[in-house]
Parts: structure tokens; C-alpha cells; sequence
């Protein structure tokens, strides 16, 4: 069982940025995969960014150069930093950690841009 506990979100002006955390406090060991989904209202849960434990990144074309992902591998924790963040950018974000083939989600931080 991995524990995600996320922070950051909040309401920002498009433009803005903002910067997520997330950490498995209680997990002893590297995690395979860790990173961010999002989901809109009345959308579908997607991808945002995902980082490895060698530093590989991947992040949906929407976010390429605005967002990085970067995470302390023996800490188990990742970040998100979202820069020029546009209104489309709304949403709940969750925190996703693979290991062992399992798929595990925080409890999702809010996001909103709006002037």
C-alpha cells in the first residue's frame, strides 16, 4: 500500500503559477513511477506529466514548456510546477505513484485559473 498526501492548489490568475507536491511518507523504497493526472469537469481523467526513478519525463503536448515535473527519488516525493497557466488548466489534480504494478492516487488538490 502507498499513502500519497498532495498540497499546493489553489485559485491563480491566468498567468500565474503554482507548484504541487506529493510524498509517500510511509513508503520504504523507490517507486517506479510517479506523477500527475488531472481531471476537468464533465472530462475524463488524463495525464499530465510522469517522471521514473531514473528522471525520465513525459508530459501530455497541452503542458510541454509551461510545466516540469521533478521528484526526490529517495524521498518518494514529486512536484509539479506549472507556469502561464491558463483557464483550460482547471481541474482537480491527482497524485499517481506506480510499484509493483499497482497503481496508487492521492485524494486530488484543486486547481482553478480564472481572472
Amino acid at each position: 500500500q502507498v499513502r500519497l498526501m498532495e498540497s499546493g492548489g489553489g485559485l491563480v490568475q491566468p498567468g500565474g503559477s503554482l507548484r504541487l507536491s506529493c510524498a509517500a511518507p510511509d513508503t520504504i523504497g523507490s517507486i517506479n513511477v510517479m506523477g500527475w493526472y488531472r481531471q476537468a469537469p464533465g472530462k475524463q481523467r488524463e495525464q499530465v506529466a510522469l517522471i521514473d526513478r531514473d528522471g525520465n519525463t513525459d508530459y501530455v503536448d497541452a503542458v510541454k514548456g509551461r510545466f516540469a515535473i521533478s521528484r526526490d527519488g529517495a524521498k518518494n516525493t514529486v512536484w509539479l510546477q506549472m507556469n502561464s497557466l491558463k483557464p483550460e488548466d482547471t481541474a482537480v489534480y491527482f497524485c499517481s505513484a506506480v510499484r509493483d504494478g499497482l497503481n496508487y492516487w492521492g485524494q486530488g488538490t484543486q486547481v482553478a485559473v480564472s481572472s
